[in-house]
Formats: C-alpha cells, structure tokens, sequence
C-alpha cells in the first residue's frame, strides 16, 4: 500500500495545498494530511481550526485521513506505517528548502519524498501571504478553500 504524509502547519489551508493533496490522491492509496504542532510557533488559527478546515475541505474523501503531531515527520511516518512524504513546490527557493529536508530524511531512513509542482494558477499563494490578507482585511476568500471563514 502506498501511505503518503503530507506534513504542515496549514495556518490555513490555502488552494496551492488542496490541489496538491487532491492531486497527490492519484499518487497514493491513502494520504495523511499531518498538522505539526511547534509550541515556538505563534499561529493565527487555533489546532482545531486548522484541522476543522482541512476535514471539511476533504470532507468526501475516504482516502483522505487529518491527524495532528509533534516531532520529527519521519519518526510519525515510522509511527503510522507511511512509505512516502508528499510535498508541493513553489519555485526554486521552495525546492532548494525541501530538497535539504528530504535528504536529510532519506538519510535517516528509507522514507522517499515526492515532490508536486503547483499549478501555475496557485504557485503565488503561500500561508504567509493569506495571513496578511486576512490582517489587512482583503480578499483572502480567492486564495483559500471555501472551508477557511474568517469572521471580519
């Protein structure tokens, strides 16, 4: 069976990240959509918000499972049996990040990363960038799944 990880901090869930799990579906069997928790990190949405937008997004999807973790993504992918992380590329500063990651990854166990490239249409959106839109009172809704509402 092939199980993928697919770790964040999804403070929120933007579209770039929908499109790469409901892509990803194609790829795997089931993916783990794995929320991180770093008690270092001050979040704009609490745990559960996070993860209440990510069930609803993926409400239909039985190949879709949300659990949260502390620690490091490949000791929870010892953990719950996941031969692959999954992750999304942006553009070369994405890529030179992630390929450090992965591997350092592949170097302390035999957990391969797959990388996706974003659509064109959703390789501007970062998390970063919605919080800030969100701060300033914008049009966040064009940038997130319809799951993500923000009382203004």
């Amino acid at each position: 069976m092939r199980k993928a990880i697919f770790p964040g901090s999804f403070d929120p869930i933007t579209l770039g990240h929908e499109d790469i799990i409901r892509r990803g579906i194609t790829l795997f069997d089931e993916i783990v959509i794995a929320i991180g928790v770093n008690a270092e990190k001050k979040y704009m949405f609490t745990l559960e918000e996070r993860k209440h937008f990510l069930e609803d997004t993926f409400k239909d999807e039985p190949k879709i499972s949300i659990i949260t973790y502390e620690g490091l993504t490949i000791d929870l992918c010892k953990k719950i049996g996941a031969n692959f992380i999954l992750r999304g590329l942006r553009n070369p500063a994405d890529f030179e990040f992630e390929k450090a990651i992965a591997h350092a990854n592949r170097r302390m166990s035999k957990i391969e990363t797959v990388f996706l490239l974003t659509a064109a249409k959703t390789s501007f959106i970062s998390s970063s960038i919605v919080r800030d839109v969100i701060r300033h009172k914008g049009q966040y809704e064009l940038l997130v799944p319809d799951a993500v509402r923000v009382k203004k």
